[in-house]
């Protein structure tokens, strides 16, 4: 399914609709939904809900949001980070990857393995720089303002030089960044171990690993894979 905005996006038009025509909101939402070729609302959301991941995740995203995307080695993290990248293009959005682990070829040869089209791939901006930080990744975005979907891989890799700010620094200063610029940033984050040895059905932000202190105020949005299954939430705040 492919929609030509995320669906709160298409909500909010719809009532921005309703409003302007003093008509009904379900009315409003199925002339959204009939547009994007679909037979009602309800038949959207429907169809929404069977979307693949990145979809479901692409959807679920707010401008100027900060998502994690957390797993243990093995469980698709990164490849679903550069779908997400991928398919931020056909938003019209501009797909940032920044990498401070895999080398070009390397992500290159992720998207043969994922089916990619060449084409969607080449609009995808990749950055295997070792200068990655959280300065560096917004001076790159700086000229794309809101139209851009940057995944960063990954979270731990961020303060490991130490003339970089710290990880919590880094972090709010990414936050501060989305949030003044329409820009979301999604970084992906790795689990530490210990949860293999609990009785957990699923990681959550207590299992990220963290070599240095992290306030996850900074989050807007988590997203968790683990066995084939993922778990998108939103962050409450304290």
């Amino acid at each position: 399914m492919h929609l030509s905005a995320p669906i709160f996006s298409l909500k909010r038009k719809a009532k921005l609709m309703a409003r302007k025509e003093g008509t009904a909101l379900h009315a409003t939402l199925d002339r959204v939904a009939i547009g994007e070729g679909f037979l009602s609302w309800s038949h959207l959301a429907s169809e929404a809900n069977k979307a693949s991941p990145a979809q479901r995740i692409l959807s679920a995203l707010q401008r100027g949001d900060v998502l994690l995307l957390g797993a243990r080695p093995g469980h698709g993290k990164t490849l679903l980070g550069l779908e997400l990248a991928a398919r931020a293009t056909k938003w019209e959005r501009t797909g940032f990857f920044f990498t401070l682990d895999d080398t070009t070829k390397d992500v290159d040869r992720r998207f043969a393995d994922m089916e990619i089209h060449s084409k969607t791939a080449a609009r995808v901006e990749i950055d295997t720089s070792d200068d990655i930080s959280a300065s560096y990744i917004i001076d790159r975005l700086a000229d794309h303002a809101g139209d851009t979907l940057a995944v960063i891989d990954y979270l731990q890799l961020l303060d490991q030089k130490r003339s970089h700010p710290s990880l919590d620094r880094q972090m709010h200063m990414l936050a501060s960044f989305a949030k003044s610029s329409g820009a979301v940033i999604v970084v992906i984050s790795q689990i530490d171990r210990s949860f293999d040895l609990s009785d957990k059905t699923f990681p959550g932000l207590s299992d990220i690993r963290l070599p240095n202190p992290l306030n996850t105020n900074c989050l807007d949005a988590t997203c968790f894979l683990h066995e084939g299954q993922i778990r998108l939430e939103r962050v409450r705040r304290g």
